[in-house]
């Protein structure tokens, strides 16, 4: 296949004149590991060891609850499915020794829904655990499903040894990177859940003893109440890994994601995660290109019904340039062409990389604006005869 690069045109966003080689905004963070993201353009923002593999602690959660989102949005898992604590489950995960909790009784029966708030807004492990159980019958059993979910989502760096992100002698590692993407995944496949389980400030659950009182834990979330638009997603912290946070915020339709790993303390997480976050949005700015289901060009089709598709954006998209510094942007269409058909709509068959000067290339998804079917016998015939003469 080639590789087909076209020309999609210039895009005048410049306000006032400006160096070409204009570099992106500085930042210092005591992070050892930290990236960020702009999901709208795709253009990372900030990378500090973003590859190195590293334990996530229980930022690991978060690839439990994408595959039960995913289940769920499957029609393969209902939120109203009763589990059943084993008394072996709580046992293990009952107690000081046994880290976050959300406090379940041996036989409880929890719906999966209010067991994904036990995950989420209290980093329950038994939660974690008690849900792993009733997906897939045994912990191991999930443990594949977070593997192969994992190799979907092509995160090359991470590999997934329990669904709570306990330390198991580095069976469980992953990376900044590979934790944005799968942040990613979580906000745009699952958005309705996403909104259901994420950005909750505290959940009840529990009885103490003694005086039966109800049990309401807060949100570890450091971003949450500090800047506007947050609502996700997931703390860590064992003293293998240190203190992380993978979080994502909103603001004017512009979503950031952003990790931070192998901080010192609970309130140092606090701290670098807000400033961090607060630095994306405001070093930063989106810059307009198209509208959602805009059509910006087409590509050729091999052996369909029609001899090209139209490209159009799947969402808006915009390029992030350093804040105050309008510039003029190059956008080109690539994909690997021609695209052999059957085409379905709304597949994902070519990018828009969008240059713009001393900013390295920002990539977003173009999709195919209608079904291309397969050509019929003579259909096929006639595109042999151009290919062997050359005709486009």
């Amino acid at each position: 296949m080639k590789r087909k690069a076209l020309f999609a045109g210039l895009f005048a966003t410049a306000a006032a004149a400006m160096p070409a080689t204009a570099s992106a905004p500085p930042f210092e963070t005591a992070a050892p590991v930290a990236f960020m993201i702009d999901l709208a353009s795709g253009a990372v923002l900030f990378a500090k060891d973003a590859d190195r593999r590293m334990p996530p602690a229980s930022m690991a959660k978060i690839m439990t609850t994408h595959v039960a989102f995913d289940l769920i949005d499957r029609g393969e898992l209902s939120l109203d499915k009763m589990c059943t604590v084993r008394p072996e489950t709580w046992r293990q995960w009952h107690g000081p020794q046994a880290g976050s909790t959300m406090f379940l009784s041996p036989g409880e029966e929890v719906s999966i829904k209010n067991l994904l708030h036990g995950i989420v807004t209290l980093s329950g492990n038994d939660a974690t655990v008690v849900l792993a159980e009733c997906i897939s019958g045994t912990e191991a059993a999930f443990v594949a499903l977070m593997n192969r979910k994992s190799e979907e989502l092509g995160l090359r760096n991470s590999r997934w040894g329990n669904p709570v992100g306990w330390p198991d002698a580095g069976a469980t590692y992953t990376t900044a990177r590979d934790l944005a993407v799968l942040a990613a995944a979580d906000i745009r496949q699952h958005p309705d859940l996403y909104r259901t389980f994420y950005g909750q400030r505290e959940f009840t659950w529990g009885q103490t003893m003694g005086s039966n009182r109800p049990i309401t834990q807060g949100n570890r979330n450091p971003l949450l109440g500090r800047v506007q638009g947050a609502d996700g997603l997931k703390t860590g912290h064992t003293n293998e890994a240190g203190y992380g946070f993978t979080g994502s915020a909103e603001q004017n339709g512009r979503r950031l994601v952003m990790v931070v790993a192998g901080l010192n303390s609970f309130n140092q997480r606090i701290e670098e995660s807000v400033r961090f976050m607060q630095w994306g949005f405001n070093a930063w700015q989106a810059r307009p290109l198209f509208a959602q289901g805009t059509r910006i060009g087409e590509a050729q089709v091999q052996l369909g019904g029609a001899r090209t598709v139209g490209l159009v954006a799947p969402r808006d998209l915009a390029v992030t340039v350093p804040a105050g510094l309008g510039r003029d942007v190059r956008a080109r269409i690539v994909y690997d062409g021609p695209v052999r058909a059957p085409i379905e709509e709304g597949q994902h068959i070519a990018n828009l990389v969008v240059s713009s000067p001393g900013m390295p290339d920002q990539t977003m998804p173009l999709v195919a604006e209608s079904a291309v079917g397969e050509a019929g016998f003579f259909g096929r015939i006639m595109a042999g005869i151009r290919h062997l003469f050359g005709m486009a």
